[in-house]
C-alpha cells in the first residue's frame, strides 16, 4: 500500500480543518469537555485539548490511533497549538470506562446543542421535529470490555439504542442495562428528547 506523507514543514495537508475546528470551539467543544469529562492520573490531563485533537484527526480521515498523527503532519503545527501525539491520545482513550464515556456523551450533546444554535438549517423546527429510534449492534473484541454480551446475533458486542432527531441531527447511544445484550428498551433513549428540547 502506498501512503502519502506530508512531512515538509511548509506543506499543509488539511487546511480545511481551520474553519471546522474554529466552529467547534465556538460551539463550545472545549468548554463542554473541560466541564464534563474528568479522568484520573496524568493521562486524563487537559481532556479538552486531547478530544479536540482526536476530533480533528477523525475529520481528516483518521480511523485508528496511529492515524491521528495526521494532525501533526508537515505544517499543521503552524495552524494548531496543543496537538497531542498518537501515543498520548491512545493512553488517554484507554482510561475511559463506561461512566467516562457517558461524560463524553454529555459533552458531545452540549456541543451539538451549541452547534445547532449557530447553524439554523430548517425553519419551523420549533413546531415539528421527527425522531428516529433504532437498535444497533457494534461488535467489539476483548474479554475485559465493559457491558458486552451475546444477543440475538450471537456476536459479542454492544447492543445499543440509537436516536436521531431532525432537522438538527443528534445521536444518542446507550448500552443495554443487562449483559444479555437484549434490544434496548424505550427508556434507554430518553436522553434524546431531552437533548432535542434543549436544542
Amino acid at each position: 500500500m502506498v501512503r502519502a506523507t506530508f512531512d515538509d514543514p511548509n506543506l499543509v495537508s488539511c487546511a480545511g480543518l481551520v474553519p471546522v475546528m474554529r466552529l467547534a470551539h465556538q460551539a463550545g467543544l472545549h468548554d463542554a469537555v473541560a466541564d464534563r469529562v474528568s479522568l484520573p492520573t496524568d493521562k486524563g490531563a487537559n481532556p479538552a485539548g486531547k478530544v479536540a485533537t482526536i476530533v480533528a484527526g477523525m475529520l481528516a480521515g483518521a480511523d485508528s490511533i496511529d492515524d491521528l498523527d495526521i494532525a501533526r503532519h508537515g505544517g499543521m503545527r503552524s495552524l494548531f497549538g496543543g496537538v497531542y501525539a498518537p501515543s498520548t491520545l491512545g493512553s488517554f482513550l484507554r482510561t475511559f470506562t463506561h461512566g467516562r464515556v457517558r461524560q463524553l456523551q454529555a459533552a458531545a450533546r452540549d456541543t451539538l446543542i451549541g452547534l445547532a444554535a449557530r447553524t439554523p438549517l430548517l425553519a419551523g423546527a420549533d413546531v415539528l421535529t421527527f425522531m428516529d429510534i433504532d437498535s444497533i449492534l457494534r461488535r467489539v473484541y476483548g474479554k475485559q470490555k465493559q457491558g458486552i454480551g451475546f444477543g440475538h446475533a450471537k456476536v459479542g458486542g454492544y447492543n445499543c439504542g440509537s436516536a436521531a432527531t431532525t432537522p438538527w441531527s443528534r445521536r444518542c447511544r446507550h448500552r443495554c442495562p443487562h449483559r444479555s445484550s437484549r434490544p434496548p428498551r424505550c427508556a434507554a433513549v430518553t436522553p434524546a428528547p431531552a437533548g432535542a428540547r434543549r436544542g
